[in-house]
C-alpha cells in the first residue's frame, strides 16, 4: 500500500472521500492495524477538524514532496482552529445574551480580537420604579420613611425654652421598657443624659452621651440623633422621661421633655 493510501486516514475520518476512495480506503482498512490505529487517536479532533475541505486535505497528501506546502497547510489548520474558537466564544456571548433579558444585561457593542469581531455584553438602563406622588411632604427626620416602621408607642414633645424636639418610642419587654428616640435641635458642643423619672419620685439615667459642635438636626448638620436606651422599669412605673445637659460642674437641666406617659 502506497503513503498516500496511508494519508487517506484524515480524509477517511473527515468524509472527505467520494465513494470509490472511502471503499478502497476501508479495504486498506481492515488489513492495516496502524491505519486504524491512527484514526482511533483522530476520533476526538475530528470536531475540529471537520471544517477543513477537502483541498486542504489533497495539499495536505502532498506536503510529503513539497515542504513549504507544509507549512501553508499548517498554518491553514491553525487559522480553522482559531476561527473555532472564536465560533465558540460567540455562542458563549450567546448565552450571556439570553441570561441577560432577565438581567437587564444586554449585546451594546462590538469589540476587536485580531481579525474578528465578537460582540461583548454591557448592563443597559432600566426604568426606576417609583411610588406614586404624594401631596404630602416626606419629614426626613421621620424614622417610618422608607418603609421601616418603628416599633412602640409614640410620643412627640417640644421644649417651648430650648427648642430641643424629641420623638420617644416606649415598648414594654420582659426585662422592662425599652426605649427608642429621635433629637433635633439639639446644639453642641455638649454632653447629655437621658433619665426616666418614676411614679415614686426615683430617677434613672439610662444613657449618656457627647453632642458634636455642629449638634444634631441643626443648619450645621440636619441629621437627627437616634438612641436606644433600656430601664428595668415596666412601662405603667414610668411617670416622665428628660433628656438633660451637663455643664462642667455636674450641673444638670432639663433640655426636652416627654411628659405625656
Amino acid at each position: 500500500m502506497s503513503r498516500a493510501d496511508h494519508l487517506d486516514v484524515a480524509a477517511y475520518a473527515l468524509g472527505v472521500l467520494d465513494q470509490q476512495d472511502t471503499e478502497r480506503f476501508e479495504e486498506h482498512l481492515a488489513t492495516c492495524w496502524a491505519c486504524a490505529a491512527e484514526l482511533e487517536t483522530m476520533v476526538p479532533v475530528v470536531g475540529l477538524l471537520s471544517g477543513i475541505d477537502g483541498e486542504t486535505m489533497t495539499a495536505l497528501e502532498q506536503t510529503h514532496t513539497d515542504p513549504a506546502l507544509l507549512d501553508r497547510t499548517l498554518m491553514a489548520v491553525r487559522l480553522d482552529r482559531r476561527r473555532a474558537r472564536f465560533r465558540q466564544l460567540l455562542a458563549t456571548a450567546a448565552a450571556v445574551v439570553v441570561f441577560g433579558g432577565v438581567s437587564g444585561v444586554g449585546i451594546a457593542g462590538i469589540a476587536g480580537i485580531g481579525d474578528e469581531r465578537v460582540p461583548y455584553a454591557e448592563p443597559t438602563l432600566t426604568t426606576p420604579v417609583t411610588a406614586p406622588p404624594s401631596d404630602v411632604p416626606a419629614d426626613p427626620n421621620d424614622p417610618n420613611i422608607g418603609g421601616n416602621e418603628q416599633e412602640g408607642e409614640q410620643h412627640d414633645a417640644t421644649d417651648p425654652t430650648t427648642g430641643v424636639k424629641t420623638t420617644m418610642w416606649l415598648t414594654s419587654k420582659e426585662y422592662g421598657t425599652r426605649i427608642d428616640l429621635q433629637l433635633a435641635k439639639l446644639p453642641g458642643p455638649r454632653t447629655c443624659r437621658l433619665v426616666v423619672i418614676r411614679k415614686n419620685s426615683t430617677t434613672e439615667v439610662i444613657s449618656t452621651w457627647a453632642v458634636p459642635g455642629g449638634g444634631y438636626g441643626t443648619n450645621s448638620n440636619q441629621l437627627p440623633l437616634e438612641l436606644t436606651a433600656s430601664t428595668s422599669a415596666g412601662r405603667d412605673d414610668i411617670e416622665k422621661i428628660q433628656v438633660q445637659s451637663i455643664d462642667a460642674k455636674g450641673v444638670a437641666s432639663p433640655l426636652v421633655t416627654v411628659a405625656d406617659l
